[in-house]
Protein backbone atom coordinates (compact mmCIF):
# COMPACT_ATOMS: atom_id res chain seq x y z
CA UNK A 1 0.00 0.00 0.00
CA UNK A 2 1.14 3.24 1.21
CA UNK A 3 4.98 3.61 1.82
CA UNK A 4 4.42 4.36 5.78
CA UNK A 5 1.58 5.45 7.57
CA UNK A 6 0.99 8.63 8.88
CA UNK A 7 0.22 9.29 12.11
CA UNK A 8 -1.12 12.54 13.97
CA UNK A 9 2.31 12.33 15.87
CA UNK A 10 4.46 11.62 12.93
CA UNK A 11 2.33 14.05 10.73
CA UNK A 12 3.25 16.99 13.26
CA UNK A 13 6.86 16.12 13.20
CA UNK A 14 6.68 16.17 9.60
CA UNK A 15 5.62 19.94 9.45
CA UNK A 16 7.30 22.44 11.88
CA UNK A 17 4.89 24.74 13.57
CA UNK A 18 4.47 28.25 12.53
CA UNK A 19 1.98 31.23 12.00
CA UNK A 20 3.03 32.25 8.90
CA UNK A 21 2.45 29.39 7.12
CA UNK A 22 1.71 29.03 3.75
CA UNK A 23 3.94 30.94 1.74
CA UNK A 24 7.27 29.70 3.35
CA UNK A 25 5.30 25.84 3.54
CA UNK A 26 4.76 25.74 -0.05
CA UNK A 27 8.34 25.98 -0.71
CA UNK A 28 9.55 23.25 1.66
CA UNK A 29 9.39 19.65 0.68
CA UNK A 30 7.39 16.56 1.78
CA UNK A 31 9.55 15.63 4.22
CA UNK A 32 6.96 12.57 5.46
CA UNK A 33 8.16 10.90 2.36
CA UNK A 34 4.79 9.41 1.34
CA UNK A 35 4.33 8.49 -1.71
CA UNK A 36 0.85 7.54 -3.58
CA UNK A 37 0.22 3.95 -4.51
CA UNK A 38 0.54 2.82 -7.70
CA UNK A 39 -2.75 1.42 -9.39
CA UNK A 40 -3.91 -0.74 -12.15
CA UNK A 41 -6.41 0.98 -14.46
CA UNK A 42 -8.53 -2.27 -14.12
CA UNK A 43 -8.43 -2.61 -10.11
CA UNK A 44 -10.75 -0.48 -7.93
CA UNK A 45 -9.51 2.46 -5.96
CA UNK A 46 -10.51 2.53 -1.68
CA UNK A 47 -11.66 5.94 -1.68
CA UNK A 48 -12.99 7.81 1.84
CA UNK A 49 -15.21 10.73 2.03
CA UNK A 50 -14.96 13.22 4.54
CA UNK A 51 -18.09 14.92 4.88
CA UNK A 52 -20.53 12.63 3.42
CA UNK A 53 -24.06 15.13 4.01
CA UNK A 54 -26.11 17.36 2.07
CA UNK A 55 -23.48 17.71 -0.98
CA UNK A 56 -21.10 15.09 0.23
CA UNK A 57 -23.16 12.45 -0.33
CA UNK A 58 -23.60 13.82 -3.89
CA UNK A 59 -19.82 13.85 -4.38
CA UNK A 60 -19.36 10.04 -2.34
CA UNK A 61 -22.12 8.48 -3.97
CA UNK A 62 -20.41 9.35 -7.41
CA UNK A 63 -17.54 7.24 -6.95
CA UNK A 64 -19.83 4.45 -5.89
CA UNK A 65 -17.85 2.44 -8.88
CA UNK A 66 -14.98 2.06 -6.86
CA UNK A 67 -14.21 0.90 -3.03
CA UNK A 68 -16.07 3.24 -0.57
CA UNK A 69 -14.17 2.02 2.52
CA UNK A 70 -14.40 4.70 4.98
CA UNK A 71 -17.25 7.72 5.59
CA UNK A 72 -16.43 10.89 7.86
CA UNK A 73 -18.90 13.38 9.18
CA UNK A 74 -19.28 15.38 12.28
CA UNK A 75 -22.92 15.18 12.16
CA UNK A 76 -23.92 11.35 11.86
CA UNK A 77 -27.58 12.44 11.28
CA UNK A 78 -27.03 14.20 8.35
CA UNK A 79 -24.78 11.53 6.99
CA UNK A 80 -27.67 8.93 8.05
CA UNK A 81 -28.81 8.54 3.96
CA UNK A 82 -24.97 7.66 2.99
CA UNK A 83 -24.40 5.52 5.96
CA UNK A 84 -27.39 3.77 4.78
CA UNK A 85 -26.44 3.71 0.90
CA UNK A 86 -23.27 2.54 1.46
CA UNK A 87 -22.64 -0.06 4.63
CA UNK A 88 -20.10 -1.91 4.64
CA UNK A 89 -17.97 1.39 4.78
CA UNK A 90 -16.51 1.95 8.74
CA UNK A 91 -17.85 5.21 9.80
CA UNK A 92 -15.96 8.09 11.98
CA UNK A 93 -16.45 11.53 13.10
CA UNK A 94 -12.98 12.82 13.35
CA UNK A 95 -10.87 12.28 9.69
CA UNK A 96 -7.55 12.23 11.47
CA UNK A 97 -8.77 8.66 13.37
CA UNK A 98 -9.55 7.63 10.35
CA UNK A 99 -6.37 8.16 8.47
CA UNK A 100 -4.97 6.73 12.03
CA UNK A 101 -6.61 3.85 11.93
CA UNK A 102 -6.82 2.88 7.93
CA UNK A 103 -4.27 5.22 6.38
CA UNK A 104 -2.63 2.16 4.53
CA UNK A 105 -6.15 1.17 3.23
CA UNK A 106 -7.35 4.43 1.45
CA UNK A 107 -6.01 5.34 -2.15
CA UNK A 108 -8.11 8.77 -1.91
CA UNK A 109 -10.73 10.85 -0.27
CA UNK A 110 -13.43 13.32 -1.22
CA UNK A 111 -13.25 15.93 0.76
CA UNK A 112 -17.13 18.18 1.18
CA UNK A 113 -16.57 20.06 4.33
CA UNK A 114 -17.31 23.95 4.70
CA UNK A 115 -15.26 25.45 3.36
CA UNK A 116 -12.76 26.37 6.49
CA UNK A 117 -11.45 22.26 6.95
CA UNK A 118 -11.46 22.19 2.72
CA UNK A 119 -7.67 22.94 3.18
CA UNK A 120 -6.85 21.15 6.74
CA UNK A 121 -8.46 17.93 5.20
CA UNK A 122 -6.74 18.17 1.91
CA UNK A 123 -3.52 18.76 2.84
CA UNK A 124 -3.71 16.06 5.83
CA UNK A 125 -4.26 13.72 3.16
CA UNK A 126 -1.98 14.53 0.53
CA UNK A 127 1.08 14.38 3.02
CA UNK A 128 -0.35 11.00 3.06
CA UNK A 129 -0.23 10.44 -0.31
CA UNK A 130 -4.28 10.82 -0.93
CA UNK A 131 -5.27 11.73 -3.80
CA UNK A 132 -7.99 14.15 -3.47
CA UNK A 133 -10.93 15.69 -4.73
CA UNK A 134 -12.30 18.95 -2.97
CA UNK A 135 -15.35 20.71 -3.50
CA UNK A 136 -15.11 24.47 -3.98
CA UNK A 137 -14.15 27.01 -3.33
CA UNK A 138 -11.13 25.30 -3.05
CA UNK A 139 -9.74 26.99 0.11
CA UNK A 140 -10.75 29.59 2.43
CA UNK A 141 -7.62 31.54 1.97
CA UNK A 142 -5.09 32.77 -0.39
CA UNK A 143 -2.11 30.92 1.21
CA UNK A 144 -4.37 27.66 2.03
CA UNK A 145 -5.05 27.80 -2.11
CA UNK A 146 -1.36 28.41 -2.59
CA UNK A 147 -0.39 25.46 -0.22
CA UNK A 148 -2.29 23.16 -1.57
CA UNK A 149 -1.13 23.88 -5.02
CA UNK A 150 2.06 23.17 -4.12
CA UNK A 151 1.71 20.37 -1.63
CA UNK A 152 -0.04 18.56 -4.69
CA UNK A 153 2.68 19.39 -7.15
CA UNK A 154 5.54 18.36 -4.72
CA UNK A 155 3.42 14.80 -3.40
CA UNK A 156 2.48 13.72 -7.17
CA UNK A 157 -1.08 12.91 -6.11
CA UNK A 158 -4.13 13.23 -8.25
CA UNK A 159 -6.10 16.31 -7.21
CA UNK A 160 -9.13 17.93 -8.65
CA UNK A 161 -11.90 20.83 -7.15
CA UNK A 162 -15.51 20.44 -7.63
CA UNK A 163 -16.34 23.17 -10.11
CA UNK A 164 -17.86 20.43 -12.19
CA UNK A 165 -18.46 22.84 -15.13
CA UNK A 166 -14.70 22.80 -15.66
CA UNK A 167 -15.76 18.61 -17.83
CA UNK A 168 -18.39 20.00 -19.54
CA UNK A 169 -18.16 20.48 -23.40
CA UNK A 170 -19.72 24.04 -23.07
CA UNK A 171 -16.81 25.55 -21.56
CA UNK A 172 -14.40 24.16 -24.09
CA UNK A 173 -16.49 25.55 -26.97
CA UNK A 174 -16.39 28.76 -25.11
CA UNK A 175 -12.72 28.80 -24.88
CA UNK A 176 -12.21 27.38 -28.68
CA UNK A 177 -14.56 30.38 -30.08
CA UNK A 178 -12.57 32.97 -27.66
CA UNK A 179 -9.79 31.83 -29.13
CA UNK A 180 -10.69 32.14 -32.28
CA UNK A 181 -11.05 35.73 -32.25
CA UNK A 182 -14.88 35.40 -32.67
CA UNK A 183 -15.64 38.87 -31.03
CA UNK A 184 -12.01 40.22 -31.39
CA UNK A 185 -9.74 40.86 -28.48
CA UNK A 186 -11.64 40.80 -25.28
CA UNK A 187 -11.25 43.99 -23.49
CA UNK A 188 -13.85 44.16 -20.91
CA UNK A 189 -15.95 40.92 -18.96
CA UNK A 190 -18.48 40.61 -16.79
CA UNK A 191 -19.48 37.90 -14.09
CA UNK A 192 -22.79 37.94 -11.91
CA UNK A 193 -24.94 35.73 -9.95
CA UNK A 194 -27.85 35.80 -7.98
CA UNK A 195 -26.42 34.53 -4.45
CA UNK A 196 -26.16 34.76 -1.95
CA UNK A 197 -29.73 32.79 -1.11
CA UNK A 198 -28.52 32.40 2.32
CA UNK A 199 -28.00 34.89 5.05
CA UNK A 200 -25.62 37.33 5.15
CA UNK A 201 -24.91 41.37 6.44
CA UNK A 202 -25.49 39.80 10.18
CA UNK A 203 -23.92 42.28 12.35
CA UNK A 204 -23.15 40.29 15.51
CA UNK A 205 -23.19 36.99 15.83
CA UNK A 206 -26.10 34.72 16.99
CA UNK A 207 -27.84 33.45 20.11
CA UNK A 208 -26.54 30.17 21.60
CA UNK A 209 -28.34 27.43 20.80
CA UNK A 210 -27.47 23.90 22.69
CA UNK A 211 -25.46 22.07 20.78
CA UNK A 212 -27.48 18.65 19.16
CA UNK A 213 -26.07 15.50 20.73
CA UNK A 214 -26.28 14.42 17.24
CA UNK A 215 -22.89 16.99 16.43
CA UNK A 216 -19.59 17.24 17.65
CA UNK A 217 -19.58 20.71 17.17
CA UNK A 218 -15.34 21.00 18.23
CA UNK A 219 -15.15 19.14 15.13
CA UNK A 220 -16.79 20.93 13.43
CA UNK A 221 -15.43 24.00 13.87
CA UNK A 222 -11.77 22.77 13.06
CA UNK A 223 -9.30 25.58 12.96
CA UNK A 224 -12.07 28.16 13.63
CA UNK A 225 -12.06 30.57 16.12
CA UNK A 226 -14.39 29.14 19.22
CA UNK A 227 -18.06 30.14 18.53
CA UNK A 228 -20.67 28.99 20.31
CA UNK A 229 -23.06 26.33 18.12
CA UNK A 230 -26.30 28.31 16.60
CA UNK A 231 -28.75 26.98 14.00
CA UNK A 232 -27.99 30.20 12.45
CA UNK A 233 -24.85 28.94 11.35
CA UNK A 234 -25.79 24.86 10.35
CA UNK A 235 -26.93 23.45 7.78
CA UNK A 236 -25.66 25.56 4.51
CA UNK A 237 -26.03 29.39 6.28
CA UNK A 238 -22.02 28.90 7.32
CA UNK A 239 -21.04 30.74 3.91
CA UNK A 240 -22.49 33.66 4.57
CA UNK A 241 -19.95 34.23 8.06
CA UNK A 242 -16.20 35.43 8.24
CA UNK A 243 -15.66 32.72 10.51
CA UNK A 244 -16.41 29.49 7.88
CA UNK A 245 -17.00 30.47 4.46
CA UNK A 246 -16.34 32.59 1.53
CA UNK A 247 -19.62 34.47 0.98
CA UNK A 248 -20.88 35.06 -2.80
CA UNK A 249 -18.03 35.73 -4.79
CA UNK A 250 -15.83 32.72 -2.93
CA UNK A 251 -18.88 30.26 -3.36
CA UNK A 252 -19.68 30.78 -7.02
CA UNK A 253 -17.46 32.57 -8.88
CA UNK A 254 -15.52 29.01 -9.22
CA UNK A 255 -18.10 28.57 -11.23
CA UNK A 256 -19.04 31.53 -12.88
CA UNK A 257 -15.60 32.87 -13.15
CA UNK A 258 -14.76 29.72 -14.44
CA UNK A 259 -15.25 30.07 -18.29
CA UNK A 260 -14.04 33.39 -18.17
CA UNK A 261 -10.76 32.74 -16.00
CA UNK A 262 -9.55 29.92 -18.72
CA UNK A 263 -10.44 31.17 -21.67
CA UNK A 264 -8.92 34.77 -21.35
CA UNK A 265 -5.78 32.76 -19.55
CA UNK A 266 -5.97 34.54 -16.76
CA UNK A 267 -3.79 31.92 -14.61
CA UNK A 268 -0.94 33.74 -16.67
CA UNK A 269 -1.51 36.75 -15.32
CA UNK A 270 1.89 37.93 -12.75
CA UNK A 271 0.19 40.57 -11.74
CA UNK A 272 -3.31 42.42 -11.18
CA UNK A 273 -5.30 44.44 -8.93
CA UNK A 274 -8.97 44.50 -7.12
CA UNK A 275 -11.60 46.24 -5.39
CA UNK A 276 -14.91 46.35 -4.09
CA UNK A 277 -16.56 49.20 -5.70
CA UNK A 278 -19.59 48.60 -4.23
CA UNK A 279 -21.10 46.63 -1.21
CA UNK A 280 -24.22 46.94 0.85
CA UNK A 281 -24.48 45.63 4.22
CA UNK A 282 -20.90 43.97 5.38
CA UNK A 283 -20.04 43.30 8.52
CA UNK A 284 -17.08 42.37 11.27
CA UNK A 285 -18.82 38.63 11.42
CA UNK A 286 -20.61 38.65 7.76
CA UNK A 287 -20.46 39.22 3.96
CA UNK A 288 -22.45 41.91 2.47
CA UNK A 289 -25.69 41.17 0.99
CA UNK A 290 -24.24 42.56 -2.44
CA UNK A 291 -20.91 43.65 -4.17
CA UNK A 292 -19.46 44.81 -7.16
CA UNK A 293 -15.66 43.87 -7.00
CA UNK A 294 -13.39 45.27 -10.12
CA UNK A 295 -10.08 42.87 -11.31
CA UNK A 296 -7.85 44.37 -13.64
CA UNK A 297 -5.23 42.22 -15.51
CA UNK A 298 -2.55 43.18 -17.37
CA UNK A 299 -1.76 41.56 -21.26
CA UNK A 300 -1.17 37.92 -21.29
CA UNK A 301 0.84 36.44 -24.53
CA UNK A 302 -1.26 37.92 -27.32
CA UNK A 303 -4.50 39.04 -25.38
CA UNK A 304 -5.26 42.63 -24.75
CA UNK A 305 -5.52 43.85 -20.67
CA UNK A 306 -8.83 43.06 -19.64
CA UNK A 307 -10.85 44.32 -16.48
CA UNK A 308 -13.65 41.96 -14.84
CA UNK A 309 -16.25 42.59 -12.76
CA UNK A 310 -18.00 40.46 -10.39
CA UNK A 311 -21.37 41.40 -9.30
CA UNK A 312 -23.53 39.62 -6.57
CA UNK A 313 -26.59 39.74 -4.37
CA UNK A 314 -28.66 40.64 -7.70
CA UNK A 315 -26.70 43.16 -8.88
CA UNK A 316 -25.86 43.24 -12.81
CA UNK A 317 -23.83 44.77 -15.57
CA UNK A 318 -25.71 46.84 -17.70
CA UNK A 319 -26.98 46.05 -21.03
CA UNK A 320 -24.36 46.79 -24.24
CA UNK A 321 -26.08 49.26 -26.09
CA UNK A 322 -27.67 47.48 -29.38
CA UNK A 323 -28.49 44.36 -27.69
CA UNK A 324 -32.09 43.68 -27.28
CA UNK A 325 -34.38 44.08 -24.05
CA UNK A 326 -35.72 40.53 -24.90
CA UNK A 327 -32.17 38.79 -25.88
CA UNK A 328 -31.18 37.09 -22.54
CA UNK A 329 -27.70 37.86 -21.23
CA UNK A 330 -26.11 34.28 -19.71
CA UNK A 331 -28.95 32.67 -17.89
CA UNK A 332 -30.35 36.07 -16.41
CA UNK A 333 -29.35 35.44 -12.51
CA UNK A 334 -26.10 34.12 -13.40
CA UNK A 335 -23.74 33.85 -16.25
CA UNK A 336 -21.00 36.02 -17.54
CA UNK A 337 -20.41 38.52 -20.64
CA UNK A 338 -17.33 39.07 -22.77
CA UNK A 339 -16.99 42.89 -24.39
CA UNK A 340 -14.75 42.46 -27.40
CA UNK A 341 -13.00 44.41 -30.00
CA UNK A 342 -15.41 43.21 -32.71
CA UNK A 343 -18.30 41.98 -30.62
CA UNK A 344 -20.42 40.71 -27.44
CA UNK A 345 -20.10 37.49 -26.15
CA UNK A 346 -22.49 35.31 -23.39
CA UNK A 347 -22.37 32.07 -21.78
CA UNK A 348 -24.22 31.12 -18.80
CA UNK A 349 -22.99 29.58 -15.36
CA UNK A 350 -20.87 27.12 -16.61
CA UNK A 351 -19.71 28.01 -19.91
CA UNK A 352 -22.60 26.39 -21.71
CA UNK A 353 -25.17 27.73 -24.70
CA UNK A 354 -22.09 30.61 -25.74
CA UNK A 355 -23.69 32.56 -28.16
CA UNK A 356 -23.11 36.05 -30.00
CA UNK A 357 -24.72 38.84 -29.73
CA UNK A 358 -26.92 39.86 -30.94
CA UNK A 359 -28.83 36.81 -31.72
CA UNK A 360 -28.69 37.67 -35.14
CA UNK A 361 -25.20 37.17 -35.33
CA UNK A 362 -25.31 33.51 -34.43
CA UNK A 363 -27.31 32.82 -37.78
CA UNK A 364 -24.02 32.64 -40.16
CA UNK A 365 -21.78 31.89 -37.09
CA UNK A 366 -19.56 27.99 -37.57
CA UNK A 367 -18.27 27.60 -34.33
CA UNK A 368 -14.52 26.36 -35.12
CA UNK A 369 -13.35 23.03 -35.17
CA UNK A 370 -12.22 21.42 -31.17
CA UNK A 371 -9.24 21.64 -30.13
CA UNK A 372 -9.62 21.01 -26.70
CA UNK A 373 -9.97 17.16 -25.40
CA UNK A 374 -13.65 16.51 -24.59
CA UNK A 375 -14.42 14.86 -21.23
CA UNK A 376 -16.21 10.98 -21.69
CA UNK A 377 -19.91 11.90 -20.47
CA UNK A 378 -18.91 15.16 -18.89
CA UNK A 379 -18.02 12.90 -15.81
CA UNK A 380 -15.48 15.24 -13.52
CA UNK A 381 -15.64 11.95 -10.86
CA UNK A 382 -15.00 9.31 -13.25
CA UNK A 383 -12.31 11.49 -15.17
CA UNK A 384 -10.41 12.16 -11.33
CA UNK A 385 -10.73 8.64 -10.71
CA UNK A 386 -9.29 7.69 -14.55
CA UNK A 387 -6.60 9.97 -13.66
CA UNK A 388 -5.83 8.17 -9.97
CA UNK A 389 -5.54 4.98 -11.95
CA UNK A 390 -3.29 6.38 -14.75
CA UNK A 391 -1.24 9.14 -13.11
CA UNK A 392 -2.73 11.57 -15.59
CA UNK A 393 -4.29 15.00 -14.75
CA UNK A 394 -8.10 15.10 -13.93
CA UNK A 395 -10.52 17.98 -14.50
CA UNK A 396 -9.90 21.43 -12.77
CA UNK A 397 -6.50 19.77 -10.91
CA UNK A 398 -4.98 22.51 -8.20
CA UNK A 399 -2.75 23.64 -10.39
CA UNK A 400 -5.87 25.11 -12.30
CA UNK A 401 -7.93 25.35 -9.52
CA UNK A 402 -5.65 27.04 -6.63
CA UNK A 403 -4.88 30.20 -9.14
CA UNK A 404 -8.73 30.50 -9.78
CA UNK A 405 -9.96 30.18 -6.07
CA UNK A 406 -7.06 33.05 -5.17
CA UNK A 407 -8.72 34.83 -7.34
CA UNK A 408 -12.00 34.44 -6.38
CA UNK A 409 -11.05 35.04 -2.39
CA UNK A 410 -9.05 38.03 -3.05
CA UNK A 411 -12.28 39.44 -3.83
CA UNK A 412 -12.97 39.16 -0.19
CA UNK A 413 -9.24 40.54 0.38
CA UNK A 414 -10.36 43.60 -1.20
CA UNK A 415 -13.69 44.18 0.60
CA UNK A 416 -11.85 43.65 3.96
CA UNK A 417 -8.81 46.13 2.61
CA UNK A 418 -12.22 48.61 1.62
CA UNK A 419 -8.98 50.25 -1.13
CA UNK A 420 -7.98 49.22 -4.26
CA UNK A 421 -5.07 46.40 -3.94
CA UNK A 422 -2.10 45.51 -6.57
CA UNK A 423 -1.26 41.74 -6.03
CA UNK A 424 2.10 40.68 -7.01
CA UNK A 425 1.13 36.78 -8.10
CA UNK A 426 4.65 34.97 -7.69
CA UNK A 427 5.20 36.47 -4.29
CA UNK A 428 2.06 36.19 -2.99
CA UNK A 429 2.25 40.00 -2.00
CA UNK A 430 0.08 42.60 -2.34
CA UNK A 431 2.71 45.38 -3.30
CA UNK A 432 0.97 48.64 -2.40
CA UNK A 433 -0.77 48.24 1.03
CA UNK A 434 1.28 45.86 3.61
CA UNK A 435 -1.13 45.71 5.99
CA UNK A 436 -3.20 44.16 3.56
CA UNK A 437 -1.32 41.33 3.66
CA UNK A 438 -2.84 39.76 6.91
CA UNK A 439 -6.08 38.86 5.11
CA UNK A 440 -3.99 36.63 3.08
CA UNK A 441 -4.47 33.74 5.63
CA UNK A 442 -6.28 33.82 8.60
CA UNK A 443 -5.10 32.77 12.47
CA UNK A 444 -5.77 28.93 13.47
CA UNK A 445 -7.21 27.94 16.91
CA UNK A 446 -9.05 24.91 18.26
CA UNK A 447 -5.78 22.91 18.93
CA UNK A 448 -4.59 23.53 14.97
CA UNK A 449 -2.73 25.96 15.95
CA UNK A 450 0.85 24.67 14.83
CA UNK A 451 -0.30 23.54 11.54
CA UNK A 452 1.12 24.77 8.77
CA UNK A 453 -1.54 26.85 7.01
Amino acid sequence: MTNSKLTRRAFLAATTTTALASATWAQQPNTAQVIPRKLSPNEKMNIAGIGVGGMGRGDIMSCRSENIVALCDVDWERAAETFHNLPDAKKYRDFRVMFDEMGDDIDAVTVSTPDHTHALAAYWAMLMGKHVRVQKPLAQTIAEARLMAETAKRTGVVTAMGNQGHSQNGVRELCEMVWSGAVGQITEAHSWTNRPIWPQGMDRRPRTRPVPERIDWDLWLGPAPKREYSDHYLPFKWRGWWDFGCGAIGDMACHIMDPVFWALKLYEAPTYSVEAIQQDGMTEEAFPNASIIKFEFPARGDMAPVVLYWYDGGLLPDRPEGIPEDEELGEGDNGSLFVGTDGFLTTGTYGGNSRLLPAAHMADYVKPDPTIERIPEENSYLHWINACKTNTEAVSPFSYAGPLTEVANMGNVALLAGEKLEFDVASMTITNNAEANQYLTKEYHNGFDNMPL
